[in-house]
Formats: C-alpha cells, structure tokens, sequence
C-alpha cells in the first residue's frame, strides 16, 4: 500500500513538473519599426539659413 501511494506521488510530482516546464514558453515578438520622415525646409528657409539661391534647395530644380 506505502509503495502504491509513493508511486502515485512521483507520478504527480513529474506531472507538476511537465506543467511547469511545458509553461515556460518564451514568445519572441519583432521590434517595432518607427519612420520618421525627414522634415525639410522650404527652398526659400533653406536659402536663408545656407545661403545661395532657393532654386538649389527647390526639388527638381537642380543645375545638371
């Protein structure tokens, strides 16, 4: 009878012990990835601060 409910305690205690590490699962989750755009300044801010003409801080307006 002793060696009965010994078995039934080892049985119990492996099972706790499969819950415990069938819990341990580590989810590991992407890093989030923030864009931030580049905020520019007008052709005509830049041509203040820089110096120059605007047309060589305006888009598309670019000496070839």
């Amino acid at each position: 009878m002793k060696t009965q409910i010994a078995r039934i305690k080892i049985f119990f205690v492996f099972l706790l012990l499969g819950f415990t590490f069938t819990s341990c699962v580590v989810v590991h989750h992407p890093p989030r990835v923030v864009v931030v755009k580049e905020k520019r300044f007008p052709p005509g801010q830049a041509k203040k601060i820089y110096g120059g003409s605007a047309r060589d801080y305006a888009p598309g307006q670019r000496k070839k």
